[in-house]
Parts: structure tokens; sequence; C-alpha cells
């Protein structure tokens, strides 16, 4: 790679955070830290608002945005078969949302990388082996996360028929062999529960707040779920 496409990549990378330390950046690159500091202030030099903050990192400063990036054709080919996974996921909310994002970035593509597109895509195929279970959930639990909010859903148990209106905290998800699962905070149980996407049959945002004091962390959740 040559410098000023290093320079470039460095650029959406500060843009991809809100803040990015010069070892994400060295270790991405494969290069040195010294030449981390000299790139971005190359940067700096050209114009470019790039803030920091000794021990914290880099920064690009509010208000300051890229204009809209080509994206290489290796680029779109790993979008196509992220889009085939996707597919086959379970998932509407998650399938319709990647389909929106992924008709804006075909639209940005050269006519000759459409076409290439457009092979690819009836030339890929995800595993039909497992059927997954269907939901319609996903996007509004990420959203949930994302903004620390408070989720009202009809959960239906698994083996019975009755349903029970739950308020949860979602903290994280994950995806099994066949079905989505969100890790949440329950006020009615007043502890964390697992509830799978396809047994909640509605949600809603409330403005009600669960407070939730502990420090999620999903690697410790699963190390200590798989210990036991």
């Amino acid at each position: 790679m040559n410098r000023l496409t290093r320079l470039t990549s460095i650029l959406i990378q500060l843009q991809s955070k809100k803040v990015i330390v010069a070892k994400d950046i060295a270790e991405r690159f494969e290069i040195s830290l010294r030449t981390v500091y000299r790139d971005i202030k190359t940067l700096q030099d050209a114009g470019i608002p790039i803030g920091s903050e000794n021990g914290i990192g880099y920064f690009l400063v509010e208000g300051f945005s890229l204009p809209p990036i080509m994206i290489t054709e290796e680029e779109a080919n790993a979008l196509i078969i992220s889009e085939k996974l996707i597919e086959n996921q379970g998932d509407y909310s998650l399938r319709k949302d990647f389909s929106s994002l992924l008709f804006k970035i075909k639209a940005v593509l050269r006519t000759l990388q459409k076409d290439n597109i457009e092979l690819l895509e009836k030339r890929i195929s995800p595993s039909y082996l497992k059927e997954p279970l269907k939901s319609d959930s996903l996007s509004i639990i990420q959203k949930a996360i994302s903004y620390n909010q408070t989720l009202e859903i009809s959960y239906r148990a698994v083996n019975k028929e009755n349903i029970t209106t739950r308020k949860i905290k979602p903290l994280g998800i994950y995806f099994t062999s066949n079905a989505w699962v969100v890790i949440a905070f329950c006020s009615l149980r007043n502890d964390l529960r697992e509830f799978r996407l396809d047994r909640i049959t509605n949600k809603k945002l409330i403005e009600e707040v669960i407070s939730y004091k502990a420090d999620f962390d999903l690697t410790q959740y699963f190390q200590k779920k798989y210990q036991s």
C-alpha cells in the first residue's frame, strides 16, 4: 500500500469511531507508531482537523466529514457475501436494513462493477442445511443497546403457550445455530435472562428506565455461562 492510499485509509478509520488509538492504526497497516505519528502530522498539515488527547487517542473534530468514498470491487464482493449470509440468518429487520445499505453502495459502483456484482449474486448461496427461526426484532434491539433504552416485549416461553409481558434492558445479542438471542436484564425476574427473538411477539421502546449498575461484558458473560 502506497502512502497516499494509507493516508486516505487512516482518514476513513478516524471517521469510523469517536476516538482511535495510534496502536490500532499501526496494527491495521502494519506500520510503526513513529510512522503513525508522522502520517497524522501530514494530515494535520494538509488542513484535516484531527485532534488528540494524551493517553486517549486521535479524533476528527466535530462537524468534519469525508466526501463519499468509492469502494473497490473486492470490498463490494465482500458485501455480497455478507448479504447472502444475512439472508439466511432469520431476522427480517436485519435483512431489510442491510438491503437498504447495499442499494446505496451499489449506486456508487461503475457500470462494469455492477455487471460483475449481478453475476456474483447469482453464483453465491448460503447454507440451507439448517432453517433459521424467523424473527423481526433485531433492529430495534440493536437500537435499545446503542442508546441504553428499555424495551417492553410480549414473550412466549419455550414449550409454553402462555405469553408474558416483560420490561427488559437489552445488553447483548448473539446468533445460535438457528436463532438470534438477546441477553437482557429483566425487571420481572430482577436478573439477567436470555430471550429468543423468534418468541418475541410484540416489542416497543418505552421511556421507563431500568437501572442496571453492572458493567456488562459479553466475553465475560459467555466465559461464566459455559464454565458453570
